[in-house]
C-alpha cells in the first residue's frame, strides 16, 4: 500500500528514486518524499499529495548525492499531510516504510520517557527514532537496525539512511513485500519489481525476517540475528514498456484491451486436448494428493473474492468437491475445520496482500494443502504455497482490478478441469469439449471489446445517477458484484450487487425512475427466472441495462439499454459479461472526472490487515 525506492551507486540518486516512484504511484499516492545523502547532509524533500508535487519541489531545490531513499504513501497512521510524509528523522537515522507497526504506541511511549520527541502522528517516524536511540548506544549503525527491528512488532518493509555512516543503506523485509535490484557497481532496493526494470532485470526477492546491507560496491544478505544468506538472483522477463500506457487514456483502459492477450497467455502451454487433460506447471501436488482432496475452501479479498465466487460453481460442477468461500480477513477467525485433507485456494493478483497470507498460514498451520492463484511470480504467497497457478496477464498498474480478474476466471477453470479429470467426474471427451470452448475464448472478448463505443455511449444516460443495482443469478451472481465494486472504486457513485431473485426480499423497495439497474441475463439455466426478474423492476419504474447473449433482440423493447455479447458456453460467460461491466463502470467515471487509475482511498496492494 507504499511504494518505497532505495538507490547506492555512482549515478545521481534522485532521477533514479523519483523514476522508480512513479512506477510505484499505484501503490500510494496521498503524499510523496525522498532523501538523498550528500557527503554528510541529509537533504530531504517531502509533499502532500500525488508525485507531482514532489517533482515540482525537486525542480526549485534538487535534492544531490549518489545514495537516496524514497517514498509514495497510501495514508495508515496519520492524515495525508507533508508531516506525516515520509522519509522521517530521527538525529541521524532516515527512514522509509511500508506496513503497520503494532507496538508503535508502547514504543512511543518509551522513546518517549527517553527523551524523544515526535513531529508526525506515524508509526514509521518511531522506527527512526527506536533506530536512533541504539546508535546513540552502540555507535553502530548495522547493530542498531537489528536491535531496533528485535523490537518491534507486526509487518514491515523499510529502507533506512545514516548521515554518519553515509556508504551503507540497509533495508529489511517482515510480512509485507520488498525487492533488491542488482546492477553493475549499484544496488536498488523496491516495493515491486517495475521501479527498477528500466535499470536491471537481476533481481533478489527478500524473505520475512531478512536484512540486506549495502554498500557502492557489496551486499550482504543476513537473517535478523546476522548469519549470512544466500540469496540466488532471478531474471525478470517482462519489459518496463508492458508497463506504460501505450497511447491509452488510463492504464484501466489499457488493461480492459489487453485481457484478450492476458487471457490466451494464461491458456497457453496448459492445454492437452488430444489427451482431454490439462497441465499445470507449477501446482506441485501429485494426482494421488488431489484425487483425496474431500473440501476446498477458496480464500480471497476483492475482486478476488468474487473470482473466488464463480470459481465454486466451476469446481462443484465440473469436480463435484464441496467448496466453501471466505474473505480472507475472516477466515482464520472462525477457526476453520481443516484436515490433510483439504485443500486452500488463495487468489491474489499481487501476492502480497496481507489478510490473504494470515488465512495462508492458517491453512498452512492446521496441515491442509495450499495452492494459490496469482499474478507475480516469486511473490510472498507464491513462494509460501505449496503450489500456484500464475494468471500471466503481465503488470496491472490501474487500481481497480480488470485484466487480473478474468484471468484469475481462466485459471480457476482450468483447476476445475484438472480436478474433474482426476477424480474422474469429467471425461476426455468432456474436457476436450471444454477445452474447445475456452480456446474460442480470447476471439471472443475481442468481440466484446468491439461493443465500447456502444457502452460509452450508454454512460452518458447514467452519470448523474446516484445510486445502482446490479442484478444476477448463478454463476452471474459474482459479476453483478463485481460489477458494483467496479463502480464504486473509481465513479464513487453507490452501488450494490444482488441475486436477482432475491430483489424482491428487500432491494424492490428502492427500485423508482431514478435507479439504474444493470441486468445480466445471458442463456443460461436461470433465464427465465431473471427475465421475470427484469420484470418486476421494469413494471416499478426502474430504469435497465441489460447484458445478454446471442439473438436478444426482443428485450429491446422492454429496456431502455440493451447489450448484446457473443455466444459462448454458461461456464465461461462470466469472462464475457465482466468486460461490459469494466467498460461501463470506466466510462462513467471519465465523464465525471475521477482519478480512473488512481482512486481515492484505494492502493492496489494492500499489505497491512
Amino acid at each position: 500500500m507504499c511504494g518505497i525506492v532505495g538507490y547506492i551507486g555512482s549515478q545521481q540518486a534522485s532521477p533514479i528514486i523519483i523514476d522508480g516512484l512513479r512506477r510505484l504511484e499505484y501503490r500510494g499516492y496521498d503524499s510523496a518524499g525522498i532523501c538523498t545523502l550528500d557527503g554528510g547532509n541529509a537533504l530531504i524533500s517531502r509533499a502532500e499529495g500525488k508525485l507531482i508535487n514532489l517533482e515540482k519541489m525537486l525542480q526549485q531545490q534538487p535534492a544531490t548525492g549518489c545514495r537516496g531513499i524514497g517514498h509514495t504513501r497510501w495514508a495508515t497512521h496519520g492524515k495525508p499531510t507533508e508531516i506525516n510524509a515520509h522519509p522521517h528523522k530521527a538525529g541521524s537515522i532516515i527512514v522509509v516504510l511500508n506496513g503497520i507497526i503494532e507496538n508503535y504506541l508502547s514504543l512511543k511511549g518509551q522513546l518517549q520517557q527517553q527523551g524523544h520527541s515526535f513531529s508526525s502522528e506515524t508509526d514509521t517516524e518511531i522506527i527512526a527514532h527506536l533506530v536512533e536511540e541504539h546508535y546513540l548506544q552502540c555507535k553502530d549503525f548495522e547493530k542498531a537496525v537489528r536491535l531496533a527491528l528485535a523490537e518491534v512488532k507486526g509487518a514491515y518493509a523499510v529502507a533506512i539512511l545514516c548521515v554518519d555512516d553515509p556508504d551503507k543503506l540497509i533495508a529489511a523485509k517482515l510480512g509485507s513485500p520488498l525487492v533488491v535490484g542488482c546492477g553493475e557497481g549499484e544496488y536498488f532496493v523496491a516495493s515491486d519489481i517495475p521501479a527498477m526494470l528500466s535499470h536491471t532485470r537481476e533481481m533478489i526477492f527478500l524473505e520475512d525476517g531478512e536484512i540486506v546491507v549495502f554498500t557502492p560496491n557489496s551486499m550482504v544478505i543476513t537473517d535478523l540475528d546476522g548469519q549470512p544468506l544466500e540469496k540466488q538472483t532471478k531474471t525478470i522477463t517482462w519489459s518496463a514498456m508492458m508497463a506504460e500506457k501505450g497511447g491509452y487514456r488510463h492504464f484501466m483502459l489499457k488493461e480492459i484491451y489487453e485481457q484478450p492477450r492476458a487471457i490466451a497467455d494464461t491458456i497457453a502451454g496448459r492445454l492437452q486436448g488430444e489427451e482431454g487433460d490439462i497441465y499445470l506447471e507449477d501446482l506441485n501436488l501429485s494426482s494421488d494428493q488431489l484425487a483425496e482432496v474431500e473440501r476446498i475452501f477458496i480464500i480471497a479479498c476483492g475482486t478476488s473474492w468474487h473470482a473466488g465466487l464463480v470459481g465454486k460453481f466451476y469446481i462443484e460442477k465440473l469436480a463435484r468437491i464441496p467448496v466453501e468461500i471466505d474473505i480472507a480477513s475472516e477466515f482464520r477467525y472462525r477457526d476453520p475445520i481443516i484436515t490433510g485433507k483439504s485443500l486452500t485456494i488463495l487468489i491474489s493478483q499481487s501476492g502480497e496482500t496481507a489478510d490473504t497470507l494470515a488465512a495462508l498460514r492458517e491453512a498452512k498451520g492446521k496441515g491442509g494443502k495450499v495452492v494459490c492463484i496469482c499474478n507475480v511470480v516469486d511473490s510472498s504467497i507464491a513462494r509460501a504455497s505449496d503450489g500456484v497457478i500464475y494468471t500471466h496477464a503481465g503488470p496491472e498498474i490501474g487500481v481497480a482490478s480488470t485484466k487480473a480478474f478474468t484471468t484469475q476466471l481462466v485459471a480457476l477453470y482450468l483447476l476445475a478441469l484438472k480436478l474433474g479429470r482426476i477424480r474422474e467426474t469429467l471425461s476426455a471427451d468432456d474436457c476436450r469439449e471444454q477445452v474447445e470452448a475456452l480456446l474460442e475464448l480470447p476471439r471472443k472478448v475481442e468481440e466484446t471489446l468491439e461493443l465500447d463505443a456502444q457502452i460509452e455511449k450508454i454512460s452518458h444516460d447514467y452519470v448523474n445517477a446516484r445510486d445502482f443495482l446490479y442484478l444476477g443469478r448463478g454463476n452471474q451472481y459474482p459479476i453483478a458484484l463485481e460489477g458494483a465494486l467496479k463502480l464504486k472504486e473509481i465513479s464513487y457513485i453507490h452501488a450494490e450487487g444482488y441475486p436477482a431473485g432475491e430483489m424482491k426480499h428487500g432491494p424492490i423497495a428502492l427500485i423508482d425512475e431514478n435507479l439504474p439497474v444493470v441486468v445480466l441475463v445471458p442463456r443460461n439455466a436461470t433465464y427465465d427466472k431473471v427475465i421475470s426478474n427484469m420484470e418486476e423492476v421494469c413494471a416499478r419504474g426502474g430504469r435497465v441495462i441489460a447484458v445478454a447473449s446471442g439473438d436478444e433482440e426482443e428485450l429491446r423493447d422492454k429496456v431502455d439499454a440493451l447489450i448484446v455479447l457473443p455466444d459462448i458456453t454458461e461456464d465461461l460467460m462470466p469472462i464475457l459479461t465482466s468486460v461490459p461491466m469494466q467498460l461501463l463502470a470506466y466510462h462513467i467515471a471519465v465523464l465525471k472526472g475521477t482519478d480512473v487509475d488512481q482512486p481515492r482511498n484505494l492502493a492496489k496492494s494492500v499489505t497491512v490487515e
